[in-house]
């Protein structure tokens, strides 16, 4: 098994409560986290950091998750991070315009365990 320990997760999630609760469980999973409150806050953590992997929500105030997955993107480094869209959106057209932009994966929070997330997580960071 990998050690997590040097793998960072960046969180960008603007509800503190759900931030928080994600936190907090990969973190007990060994998983280093930053977090950022919106999608702009987010990029410039992402470009700044380079973390292993980015977690991020689509409806946030300030910039959406969708423009700053497109503003990471338009960086060198960017072009290849690995990012997982978290979010509540499960219409066909966020599904569908997400995955246009290379995620590793999609996970729908209500939809999803908290611990299945970590698993996610881990699998993405492997």
């Amino acid at each position: 098994m990998k050690h997590m320990k040097d793998k960072s997760v960046l969180l960008v999630e603007d509800d503190t409560n759900i931030r928080e609760l994600y936190a907090i469980a990969l973190i007990n999973a060994g998983i280093e986290v930053i977090m950022a409150e919106d999608g702009e806050q987010g990029v410039r953590i992402a470009l700044e950091k380079h973390p292993s992997l980015i977690l991020m929500d689509i409806t946030m105030p300030v910039m959406d998750g969708h423009d700053a997955v497109q503003k990471i993107r338009a960086d060198a480094w960017g072009r290849d991070a690995k990012i997982i869209f978290l979010t509540n959106h499960s219409e066909p057209h966020d599904v569908a315009h997400a995955f246009s932009q290379s995620p590793e994966d999609y996970i729908v929070k209500v939809n999803t365990p908290v611990k299945e997330v970590v698993n996610r997580v881990r699998m993405a960071l492997t």
